[in-house]
């Protein structure tokens, strides 16, 4: 079971609809992953991110696709690149990455609740 937080954690975490912009190949990564730009709009702008997203995505496929992405937690250093939001995915049964995406069309930069 997976511990427990209260609403008021959930609502510090920052969830934003982005329309991903750039994607490109990231042979440095240790495991097999694809460099993204993001748009979230005029508020937040532009984001860099890695997602281990390549068994079912090729970065040609991504651009114009709206995902979701954590936008307040801390940049990280991976490898020689700096990822600034988390794009937020769930594993298949074989444990692949599949990105969690709005069905209908959202405005970029709306916040989830």
């Amino acid at each position: 079971m997976s511990a427990q937080i209260t609403f008021d954690d959930f609502l510090k975490v920052d969830i934003r609809v982005g329309v991903i912009v750039a994607a490109e190949t990231f042979p440095e990564a240790r495991k097999p992953a694809i460099k993204l730009r993001i748009d979230f709009g005029p508020e937040i702008g532009e984001k860099k991110s890695s997602a281990q997203i390549t068994k079912y995505y090729a970065p040609e496929t991504l651009v114009g696709k709206r995902i979701l992405a954590v936008v307040n937690f801390p940049p990280r250093q991976i490898g020689k690149f700096m990822s600034e939001v988390l794009t937020l995915g769930v594993p298949d049964e074989r444990g692949e990455v599949v990105l969690i995406t709005p069905d209908l069309e959202t405005p970029i930069g709306g916040r989830m609740f």
